[in-house]
Order: structure tokens, then C-alpha cells, then sequence
């Protein structure tokens, strides 16, 4: 059976018909088949770094297209986009037009575009996006199992109408719905951001903020946040913390008594209470990773939306009665707010997570290791839902990052497994086998899921090792591996520690570093160097594994590895380029797709995107004060060296046996697979 012809696709608009076009350019069964604009240099320039014909005027078209992304505002907004549509439309062109569209020229399109015997869709985007599609999966299964208490939302005016489809789908219907007009304001107390109003929505009980300032000519930049909702029920609350993620599991607090009304916390009946007050479903990337990744791939949710309905035809005015029902909610709402009041805001000054949040709390960075086999991370987002009342949803977010790396971590092992047992372990496990470790444990800095720790502790049986490991996905593997050996348990401690502010023990025999440094600035890397040196032995050794680059570097995204496990082939790939916004600084991307049977096609896909400080050997020995020297591994894998402190200063006979094994570790075998 052959497969079926793409759909040629004219994208029109620049400026966010640029990632209409991004999308259309990296999903399966669609050709970009031109860019349309009113004429502009840029335009010109954008059209042919794409490689595709670049169009002014709609009578230009040639006719083998078949369908148009209209990413020009319409007349709610002060531009053409409808009359745009509808002029496609008459060519027998199927349209998807981005939102907001007013609900007379909404009625009006899907009526013209009956007439024509085409489709039309309306794309209020943010429902596509991907963390919005777990928070309403995860809805969906809620409400089918409990009533729904009520629902508290938040956003930004602009971004109404996509609340209200975001609610629409979340519930699983409309009606009935009602709203009272909004509080008054109490007299004489200034400008207020926001304005509140009760109702009804899907027959459930809503309290609605909206931000209820913009500014006409910069709306995104000066929103105050960005969708926020809260569902309740007697279980528990579900929460969309951000049009971006993560989504929240709370479940219900609830503690039996005695006969004396005190709290029963112990015996049976208490099961309840080993709930994790709160459980976190996907990570939170940057900024950079929702307009590279989240958005194009939201658009092309939105694109098979369309295509599936050109596949079953039929009438797009009738198709399109949910759409004018949002539409017609979004309008009542607008008609009780009234008009918002109008600002100019100078331009806002964001603060990063670490200028914030202080202590055990602060969350670890942007980052994700790059390879296998190295371990401090932060995903982007996880495809994982999290279902009320469903094992595996009940998790507390204790850590510094709970999310960090979780999205990654139920793939970690597939490849990083034989990486480290044909790489790293080796050498490290003959590099320690005579190494005097009598002064103090061997502390695994990032020990991801413990592959590491578990060679060491192979050929160390005397050894004591304190893993320390943030990402709350790591840690649970690695806990697991700990925990399901005797031996194991006996010896390794798992922590939830991360560089470089981590509890260290007064002394120390051996550290870790694989895949850690890159990760941390250069003040967190110093902090680093100086705790350790205080408490390092005096032949003491540090073990470091870096990065295969010393300077920012363009890396084309390339598929470095696949697995297979039961009926799910695994495909992982990695790129990587200098960050525009900071010098010396590289943003590394890794994306995982899991195939279903032989489906060329993903049925989930997994992004990362992290921060990395590519620097080399001499640049770990000026700022460690110590020395260094490599150690053999298979041919390909990262650089891995060990440090220690100056041979005149503090040789001993021991050191002197662990430099003579380490020089003498060699013939491993080279089976890493890139692509099998």
C-alpha cells in the first residue's frame, strides 16, 4: 500500500506564520509549498532560506495547492487575514487561520467555505500545545471519575478565547454555562491589572481572572502570566500552572480521627497519607524551547486536524459548531469586561529562577546531559499524564527540580547502559580497584541512574558511596537499582543533592564528576573546586568526563542511537548551537521518539533543551588547582581524565598504585551503536 500524497501547504504571513511554517516544514505528510506576504525584504529573505516560492498576490498561486495557514490578523485585529481566507477559499484552497477571528466573520467563513466545498478550521493554538494536551487528557479521565467541584482560571485578555476552547475541551463540553457581570471596583484605589467575574461552565461552578490591561502593539510581551486553571474535585486538584506546564496533581487532604477528634495518623485506614502532596507531569523548559519545539509542534496538532477533516469532507459549517459555541462564550465574556485598559509598559526585567529561589528549594539548571552516561539535567516536557487514582501519579516534589530530567529518565538506560559498561566503567572501576579510599566514601556527583555507582561499588566491595542525584526520574531509578541489591544497600546512600551548594562529608576519598561540570557557571564551578579541596584526601582522586567540543559549536541535529523493548523502538537524536543570548555558551538539544510496530511515524515524542559550558581538560585543571592526566577509553566516547593534587605535594605509595593502574587500563570494547 502506498503512501498517501502529502498535503502541499502555503503558509501566509511571516511574522507567526513563521512558525506555521517551521511546522509544516518538520512534520510528516506535509510540503510547504510557498509563503505568501505583502512584500517585504525580510519576507523575501525568509522564503528563500527555505527554498520555496515566495508569493505578494493570491491571483499568483499556482493550482496544486492544498491548503493555507492564514497567519495574518483579521479585522478584530486590524488586518486582512479574512478577506485573505475567504479569497483562498474561492480557489477551492482548504483553509486554517489562526485566531482571534470575530464571531460574525467565524459564522460567516464556515458558511463560505460550504459553499465552496472546502474546509475550514479555526486554530486557537494554545489547546495543541502539548503540556495544555496532557493537563486536558488528565481532566477528561478526572471528570469521568468525580463531579467536578469547580474551576478557577486566570489570563491574559488576549488569550481568552483560547481559555475558553482550552476549557471546553478539558471538561468535555460547553454547556450549560452563565456569567454574572464582573465585581465593581472600589472607588479611588487606582489602576487594578485585574478583573474578576463568577459563573457557571459546563455546569461546574467558575471563578475567572482576567488581566485585563494590554497594549495594542506589543500584546504577548506584556502579559502578566500566561494561562493558568485549577480543577477541583473530592479527590483532589488537578492544575495547569502554565500555558507551558507543568501540570499538577494534588490530591485532597483528608486525616481520620479518633474518638477524641485527634488526627489518626498511624495503623489502618492511613493509607492515604503516603500520597505525595503534590505530583508534577512534564518539566519546564526555556523560553527558546516553546518557540523551537512546543509551538511548531502545537501547529502541526492543529494541521492534522485539518487534514483529517479534508480526508472525511462533508459540511464545515457543521463541523465548525463547537468552534462557534467558544466563540459565542469568548463574546459574552468580552461584552461583560468591556474594553481593557490600555498601557505602554517599558520593557520588563525577568529574573531567573536562581535570583529568586534560595536554599534546598532552588531549582537545578536548564540542562540536560548530552550523552549517555551523564547525568544533571532539566527536561522540557514529559508525555507522561498523570491519572487521579492511577499508580505511579502520587509522587511529592521534595527535591531541588523534581522535573528536572524526568522526562528522559524512562529512556536513560536503553542506550546509556551499554555506553557506560563499554566506556566510562571500565576505566573508573580500574582506576579505583587500587585506590586508597580509607580516608572517606566516594562521592558520585550526578549520578544519574546509578550506572556509575554501581561499577564502583563492583570493584570497590570495601567502598562506602554517597550518590547524589537531583532529578526526581534519575533518582528513582537509581534508588531502585540501590535498593533491589543487598549489597547495595549496605553501602550507597542516594541523595537528592545538587552542584555545587550539595551536603558533602567532612572527607573524602574519591569524587565523581561525569557530565556534571559543563552544566554550572563558572562562580558555582569554583564554589565547587573549593568544597571538594577541603575535604579531598591527600591522594585523593577526582574523576572528570566532559564533552567531545572545547568551544561553542554548531552540531546538526543527527540520530545518534535506537533501542528496541517489547513492541517500541526508540530513537534518540542530538544537536546542538551557540546560545544567542550568552557568549561561551552552548543550547543542546536531545529529542526521543518512540515508535509504535514499525510506525515510521511517532506515537509520542519527547523534547530536551539545555544549557552547556563546553570548555576542555586545561581549562578543569586552571580552575581545580589540580593535576591531570587521561584515561584510556573506547574510541568516540567523551574525554575522561583524573585530577589529583600535585605529585610533589602529595604522592604517596598509593597514589603512585593508582596512577600505575590507571596508565595501564585499555583494551575496551568500542560497540556503542549509533544506528542500528
Amino acid at each position: 500500500m502506498s503512501a498517501p500524497t502529502p498535503l502541499r501547504v502555503l503558509v501566509c504571513g511571516t511574522n507567526f506564520g513563521r512558525f506555521y511554517a517551521e511546522a509544516v516544514h518538520r512534520r510528516p505528510g506535509y510540503v510547504l509549498a510557498g509563503v505568501l506576504s505583502r512584500g517585504s525584504h525580510a519576507s523575501r529573505s525568509y522564503a528563500e532560506s527555505l527554498g520555496v516560492p515566495w508569493y505578494t498576490d493570491p491571483a499568483d498561486l499556482p493550482d496544486n495547492i492544498d491548503a493555507a495557514c492564514v497567519a495574518v490578523s483579521s479585522s478584530i485585529s486590524g488586518g486582512q487575514g479574512t478577506e485573505l481566507a475567504r479569497t483562498l477559499m474561492d480557489r477551492g484552497i482548504h483553509v486554517l487561520q489562526e485566531h482571534p477571528v470575530h464571531l460574525t466573520e467565524l459564522t460567516d467563513n464556515l458558511r463560505h467555505a460550504r459553499r465552496r466545498g472546502v474546509q475550514y478550521r479555526l486554530n486557537t493554538h494554545y489547546p495543541h500545545v502539548a503540556p495544555v494536551r496532557t493537563f486536558v487528557d488528565a481532566a477528561r479521565r478526572l471528570v469521568a471519575r468525580q463531579r467536578p467541584l469547580f474551576l478557577d482560571a486566570a489570563t491574559p485578555i488576549h488569550l481568552m478565547h483560547p481559555l475558553v476552547d482550552i476549557l471546553g475541551q478539558a471538561m468535555g463540553t460547553l454547556r450549560p454555562w452563565r456569567f454574572a457581570d464582573p465585581a465593581p471596583l472600589p472607588a479611588g484605589i487606582g489602576p487594578q491589572p485585574f478583573r474578576s467575574l463568577h459563573g457557571v461552565f459546563a455546569g461546574a461552578p467558575l471563578t475567572l481572572r482576567v488581566h485585563h490591561q494590554l497594549d495594542p502593539s506589543d500584546r504577548d510581551n506584556h502579559a502578566l502570566h500566561w494561562h493558568r486553571i485549577a480543577l477541583g474535585t473530592e479527590g483532589g486538584v488537578l492544575t495547569l500552572a502554565d500555558t507551558h506546564g507543568p501540570v499538577l496533581w494534588s490530591p485532597r487532604l483528608h486525616i481520620g480521627r479518633d474518638a477524641d477528634r485527634r488526627f489518626v495518623l498511624d495503623g489502618p485506614g492511613t493509607g492515604a497519607l503516603g500520597l505525595g502532596t503534590t505530583a508534577v507531569s512534564g518539566g519546564t523548559g526555556s523560553f527558546r524551547t516553546v518557540f523551537s519545539d512546543l509551538w511548531p509542534e502545537a501547529i502541526g496538532h492543529a494541521l492534522d486536524g485539518l487534514r483529517d477533516a479534508i480526508a472525511v469532507g462533508g459540511d464545515a459549517l457543521r463541523a465548525g459548531q463547537y468552534d462557534l459555541a467558544v466563540c459565542r462564550i469568548w463574546t459574552d465574556l468580552a461584552a461583560r469586561l468591556g474594553p481593557p485598559e490600555i498601557v505602554r509598559p517599558g520593557t520588563p526585567l525577568p529574573l531567573a529562577a536562581s535570583e529568586v529561589l534560595t536554599g534546598p528549594e532552588r531549582p537545578a539548571h536548564d540542562t540536560v546531559a548530552p550523552c549517555p552516561g551523564q547525568a544533571e539535567a532539566s527536561g522540557t516536557r514529559d508525555d507522561t499524564v498523570p491519572v487521579p487514582g492511577e499508580p505511579g501519579t502520587t509522587g511529592s516534589a521534595q527535591s531541588a527540580d523534581p522535573a528536572a530530567y524526568s522526562p528522559s529518565a524512562e529512556f536513560f538506560d536503553l542506550v546509556a547502559a551499554e555506553h557506560t559498561a563499554t566506556a566510562s566503567a571500565p576505566a573508573i572501576a580500574a582506576l579505583l580497584a587500587d585506590a586508597d579510599l580509607s580516608w572517606g566514601p566516594v562521592v558520585d556527583i550526578g549520578a544519574g541512574t546509578g550506572l556509575v555507582t554501581e561499577a564502583v561499588a563492583r570493584a570497590r566491595p570495601d567502598a562506602e558511596i554517597i550518590a547524589c542525584e537531583p532529578s526526581v526520574g534519575m533518582r528513582a531509578v537509581l534508588t531502585s537499582r540501590v535498593f533491589s541489591d543487598e549489597d547495595l544497600r549496605t553501602r550507597v546512600t542516594v541523595t537528592a543533592d545538587a552542584a555545587p551548594d550539595l551536603d558533602l562529608p567532612d572527607r573524602i576519598g574519591a569524587v565523581l564528576l561525569c557530565g556534571v561540570l559543563g552544566h554550572l557557571g563558572a562562580d558555582e564551578r569554583a564554589r565547587l573546586w573549593r568544597r571538594l579541596s577541603e575535604r579531598l584526601a591527600p591522594g585523593g582522586l577526582v574523576i572528570v568526563e566532559l564533552m567531545q567540543f572545547e568551544r561553542p559549536s554548531t552540531l546538526p541535529e543527527t540520530r545518534l542511537a535506537t533501542a528496541v523493548a517489547g513492541r517500541r523502538r526508540y530513537e534518540w537524536s542530538f544537536g546542538g548551537r551557540p546560545d544567542e543570548a550568552e557568549d561561551g555558551v552552548m543550547r543542546l538539544h536531545s529529542t526521543w521518539r518512540v515508535h509504535r510496530d514499525g510506525d515510521p511515524r511517532p506515537e509520542r515524542v519527547v523534547h530536551d533543551s539545555y544549557r552547556w559550558e563546553p570548555f576542555g581538560l586545561k581549562d578543569v585543571v586552571a580552575e581545580s588547582g589540580l593535576t591531570a592526566r587521561t584515561l584510556p577509553t573506547r574510541t568516540g566516547a567523551p574525554p575522561l581524565a583524573v585530577l589529583t593534587r600535585t605529585p610533589a605535594v602529595s604522592e604517596t605509595p598509593a597514589v603512585r598504585r593508582t596512577r600505575t593502574a590507571a596508565d595501564s587500563v585499555g583494551g575496551l570494547p568500542a560497540s556503542f551503536s549509533t544506528d542500528s
